[in-house]
């Protein structure tokens, strides 16, 4: 990739900097969603256990993706007080204002988005879970 030795403009941090507070405060008001209404089951029938069981999984598989949203919007709140918001990590490049209303926390240009979805996979997969049955 070739570097451009232009000076790299900033977008005007105002409208940026709001939008990132405001989703940094959304992203916080819902870790932790729907652990408050499964711990207070307290004890639960038998039959019930495997319907609690996908919930709890279902609840923390989302606030992981809360969780890594917040950090996203953390670090672009660090960009936007250094600096060094609105340009591509991977080409160095302004990323289109556009891009930058509608995903405030991004890292990367469409273009190199693409390129880096492409070469890497978001999550590392998950473990595959074997249940052995018990002999009764």
């Amino acid at each position: 990739m070739r570097k451009s030795t232009t000076v790299r403009q900033a977008p005007p941090a105002g409208l940026y900097h709001e939008l990132l507070i405001e989703k940094r405060q959304a992203f916080l008001s819902r870790l932790g969603a729907g652990f408050d209404t499964i711990a207070s089951f307290g004890r639960v029938a038998e039959e019930d256990q495997a319907k609690i069981t996908h919930d709890e999984f279902v609840s923390l598989r989302l606030n992981r993706m809360e969780y890594n949203q917040l950090r996203l919007v953390e670090q672009a709140l660090d960009r936007l007080s250094s600096g060094d918001y609105g340009v591509c990590l991977g080409c160095d490049e302004p990323i289109p204002s556009k891009r930058l209303r509608a995903v405030p926390w991004a890292q990367y240009c469409v273009e190199c988005q693409e390129k880096t979805s492409n070469d890497f996979s978001r999550e590392p997969a998950e473990p595959e879970l074997r249940f052995t049955p018990v002999a009764s």
